[in-house]
C-alpha cells in the first residue's frame, strides 16, 4: 500500500538529521558546531478517512492538508437533525 496520499500524491521525502553542540554566537558563545548528519525521513501525517467520491463513499488515506485545505469532502454520516415541519 505504502505511505502515498490518495488525493494529491504526497510521498515520504528523505533529508538529514543533523546534531549540533555548542552555544550560539548571539548568547555569548563560540557558534554551533555540527557533531553529525544522518538520514532520516519526513513521511506525511496521512489518515484513513471516509470520503465522497462521486456518488459513492470511499475509505482512502489522506494527508492532513489535504483535508484542511478542502480537497477532498468527508462523507456525512448521517443527514443532519430537521425538526418536523408542523
Amino acid at each position: 500500500m505504502g505511505q502515498k496520499c490518495d488525493a494529491c500524491g504526497k510521498t515520504p521525502v528523505i533529508g538529514n538529521r543533523v546534531r549540533q553542540r555548542g552555544k550560539y554566537k548571539y548568547l555569548g558563545g563560540n557558534g554551533r558546531q555540527t557533531t553529525g548528519v544522518s538520514k532520516r525521513v519526513f513521511r506525511p501525517n496521512l489518515q484513513k478517512i471516509r470520503v465522497q467520491v462521486g456518488g459513492s463513499v470511499q475509505t482512502q488515506r489522506v494527508c492532513t492538508q489535504c483535508i484542511r485545505s478542502g480537497k477532498v469532502t468527508k462523507a456525512v454520516a448521517r443527514k443532519p437533525f430537521s425538526l418536523p415541519a408542523t
